[in-house]
């Protein structure tokens, strides 16, 4: 008789941290690998940062904290929010987590009863329906086709919400799309939700890459684009991806007091708080100089248009040019039937990376992971010349199919 639980059996690894690990062990073998499934910024944490986490530790800020967070952290989040969003928030609506993946399981965890049902448009983030599963939900998948950008549309929303609705997810920019929605797009999305009999539909935004959009796009967030959601939404974000503090593990989450009060009483029985030096480094990135974001969106863009380029360049991939994130999303349906040169049908999208993993050395995730086929994501978020090197190793590999 098995000790584990059977809600295990809900879950499954997390895909890309399951490929980033198999990349780091092919080259301590001794392989020549390039990584490109790691949704990670390849830029050190800016300086003040740094210097902020060093100093709280040189003040002997190492102590238990209260679980929603330091008051200066919650205030700097709730400054931020109304700086960049012109979203009204109390230190009170805000918790603070252990990295954004944490908050949203506390979410769901506090809200989440047997049978309740969560959207996820999908292409989606690999973690999404999994905590969904594991608390008893059950994620309805809404597939949105390349033809639309790969995003929602009103239509399919309001085809999917039913009485045993609680969440709808979004997330833009996507990962792994790099898909934004503009204010006009969340505001038609935002109707539905607010048409009789959707009122028990809420919403979680989760933000992340809020900072990292390029060609003019502005960012709203559904909150900001229709203020009657409000008290409907839980905003999510976090300090990882636009200043380059992934391992840091800082997240935040904004909304109505009384989800805000649950998800801090989940925490104190759980981490207890976010680390405490840690959070007086997201003051300092809250508060401080941000000039470094737009330099690092230059460099971004540049990555972007040069890998939708190659890859476009490459017969049997079709690749969309997005407005934000750090991830191109290419279509490998021209691909599919044909054989690599050892005789293998290439019948899917995980039969594609795995080829051009073994065949070439280079690291990209399936499509299924995230819910959408035949596709890959590719993460951009690397050396400049290693991009280059990775899309001439896919043409070679595509170039070599029969």
């Amino acid at each position: 008789m098995s000790i584990l639980a059977d809600r295990l059996s809900n879950v499954s690894p997390s895909p890309t941290v399951a490929i980033t690990a198999k990349v780091a062990e092919l080259k301590a073998a001794g392989r020549d690998v390039i990584g490109l499934s790691a949704g990670e910024p390849d830029f050190d944490t800016p300086a003040h940062i740094t210097a902020a986490a060093k100093k709280a530790l040189d003040e002997g800020k190492t102590r238990y904290v209260a679980p929603a967070g330091i008051p200066e952290l919650r205030k700097a989040i709730c400054d931020k929010l109304k700086r960049d969003n012109g979203l009204d928030y109390t230190p009170d609506m805000v918790s603070v987590g252990c990295g954004g993946k944490q908050t949203i399981y506390h979410a769901l965890t506090a809200t989440m009863n047997d049978g309740d049902e969560v959207l996820i448009p999908a292409p989606y983030w690999v973690s999404y329906p999994d905590i969904v599963a594991l608390f008893g939900g059950k994620p309805v998948i809404i597939n949105c086709a390349q033809d639309n950008n790969f995003k929602l549309t009103p239509d399919q929303l309001r085809a999917a919400i039913t009485p045993k609705t609680k969440w709808l997810i979004l997330n833009s920019p996507s990962n792994p799309t790099g898909s934004t929605y503009s204010a006009d797009e969340l505001k038609a999305l935002a109707a539905v939700l607010l048409e009789p009999g959707h009122e028990h539909v809420w919403v979680m935004t989760d933000d992340m890459y809020e900072f990292l959009v390029y060609d003019g796009f502005e960012f709203t967030t559904i909150a900001q684009a229709e203020t009657r959601l409000f008290d409907r939404t839980l905003t999510l974000n976090g300090l990882s991806k636009a200043y380059c503090m992934t391992g840091w593990r800082l997240g935040y989450a904004a909304g109505p007091k009384d989800l805000i009060k649950a998800m801090s009483m989940l925490q104190s029985q759980s981490a207890t708080s976010a680390t405490t030096f840690v959070q007086w480094a997201g003051v300092a990135a809250l508060n401080g100089d941000h000039g470094f974001i737009a330099e690092h969106n230059k460099v971004f863009v540049q990555r972007r248009d040069l890998v939708v380029e190659k890859l476009n360049a490459i017969e049997g991939i079709t690749c969309l040019k997005p407005e934000g994130a750090f991830y191109v999303y290419p279509c490998v349906e021209g691909l599919l039937g044909k054989k690599t040169p050892d005789g293998k049908v290439i019948e899917t999208d995980e039969d594609f990376v795995s080829y051009i993993l073994e065949a070439e050395g280079v690291a990209a995730v399936q499509g299924a992971a995230f819910g959408l086929s035949p596709h890959f994501r590719i993460s951009y978020a690397t050396a400049t010349d290693l991009l280059e090197e990775a899309c001439a190793r896919i043409k070679r590999a595509v170039d070599a199919l029969t």
